[in-house]
C-alpha cells in the first residue's frame, strides 16, 4: 500500500516544482521585456528644437547623426557621427575621429544617409532638406549661426544632448589659450600685431578676422594677440589690393594660399613684388606660410589645435633669429 502510494506523490512534487520553475522563467522574461521596452521608450523620447526651418522633435539623446559640413563641431561634443561629406575627410584634425563614418558626398547622397539608419541630420545648407526630412529630424543650421567656438560648442552640445561634454571641452580649450598665452610672455611684445592673410590663384589678396577661419579664432580670441588697427575696422574679412597692403601689415604676418591646382605661380609674383618685399614683417623674418588645408579649418577642434601651431612657429622662428 505504502509502496502504491510513492511515484503519486512523487508526481506532485514534480509538478509543483516545475511549475514554480517556470513561474520565475516567465517572471524573468517578463522583466526583460519591460526592461526592453523601457528601453527603447528611452531611445525614442524626443523634444522640440528651434530652428530656422521652425521647430523640429529631434531624439534627446541622437545615437546616430548625419551632417554635411558640422563634422567637426559634432565630435566636439563626442557625438556619434555615421555620415559627412567628403571634406570632412581630409579635416587633418578630425579624420581619425571619422575613421568608421561614411562619406555621403555634396549636396547629401539621400540613399547612402537612409542606408546609415540616422536618428538625426544637421546640415549647414538645405539643398535638399525636404527630402532628408522624410529620414530621420532633419535641422537647419546656416553658416554664421554662431561667432566663435564658445557659442559654437555650447550649441551642438544642446542639439545633441551632451552638455557636459560640451562644458568639459570648453574647459580645456581655455586652459590651452592660456598655456599658449603664458608660453609667448617674453617672446613678442605686447604691443606688436598679427595679421592673417590669404592669395588666391587668381591673384586676390584678403585679410581675414576673428571669425573667418585661417586661424583667426586661436590667434585672436583664444591667445588674446593684437590686430592691426587697420584690419579690425568693418568687416572681418577684406579684399585688398597689393598697393594697399602695407597699410594693412602687421608685424606678424601669417599668410595661406588657396591654390588648388597647386600653380604657385600666384604666390611667386607676391614674393617678387616690391610691395612684398618692403614690408617690415619680410625683413625681419616674421612673415609665416601657412599650410591652407590646416589653417582652412575653423571647427571647434582644429582652433583649438592652431593654438599649439601658432604658438609653436612664432617661438621656433624666434628662437633661430
Amino acid at each position: 500500500m505504502i509502496k502504491k502510494l510513492r511515484l503519486p506523490v512523487f508526481l506532485v512534487i514534480l509538478a509543483v516544482f516545475l511549475s514554480a520553475c517556470g513561474g520565475n522563467n516567465s517572471s524573468e522574461e517578463e522583466s526583460e521585456n519591460q526592461d526592453s521596452n523601457e528601453d527603447n521608450n528611452k531611445q525614442e523620447e524626443m523634444r522640440s528644437f528651434e530652428t530656422a526651418k521652425g521647430n523640429v522633435d529631434i531624439p534627446v539623446k541622437p545615437k546616430r547623426i548625419v551632417t554635411d559640413y558640422y563634422g567637426g563641431e559634432l565630435l566636439s561634443v563626442g557625438a556619434n557621427v555615421v555620415g559627412a561629406e567628403p571634406t570632412a575627410f581630409d579635416n587633418p584634425f578630425i579624420s581619425d575621429l571619422l575613421k568608421d563614418a561614411t562619406d555621403v558626398g555634396y549636396p547629401l547622397n539621400e540613399e547612402k544617409v537612409l542606408s546609415l539608419k540616422p536618428d538625426l541630420i544637421v546640415v549647414m545648407y538645405d539643398d535638399n532638406y525636404e527630402a532628408l526630412s522624410k529620414i530621420a529630424p532633419t535641422i537647419h543650421i546656416p553658416y554664421g549661426t554662431t561667432s566663435d567656438v564658445e557659442e559654437t560648442v555650447k550649441l551642438f552640445g544642446d542639439i545633441t544632448g551632451k552638455p557636459d561634454q560640451a562644458e568639459a571641452f570648453l574647459t580645456d580649450f581655455h586652459k590651452k589659450g592660456e598655456e599658449g598665452r603664458k608660453k609667448l610672455e617674453g617672446v613678442i611684445e605686447p604691443d606688436e600685431t598679427f595679421g592673417i592673410y590669404e592669395l588666391t590663384n587668381k591673384g586676390e589678396l584678403w585679410t581675414f578676422g576673428d571669425n573667418s577661419g585661417r586661424g583667426g579664432q586661436a590667434l585672436y580670441n583664444a591667445l588674446k594677440l593684437k590686430m592691426p588697427e587697420k584690419n579690425s575696422e568693418g568687416e572681418s574679412t577684406k579684399q585688398l589690393s597689393l598697393e594697399v597692403l602695407p597699410d594693412y601689415a602687421a608685424d606678424y604676418m601669417f599668410l595661406t594660399t588657396y591654390d588648388p591646382e597647386n600653380e604657385g605661380t600666384a604666390l611667386q609674383d607676391l614674393k617678387d613684388s616690391a610691395i612684398w618685399k618692403n614690408l617690415q614683417a619680410h625683413k625681419q623674418d616674421q612673415i609665416f606660410y601657412n599650410d591652407f588645408d590646416i589653417f582652412y579649418r575653423y571647427d571647434p577642434i582644429a582652433v583649438k589645435e592652431q593654438i599649439d601651431l601658432f604658438v609653436e612657429m612664432i617661438i621656433e622662428r624666434k628662437e633661430n633669429q
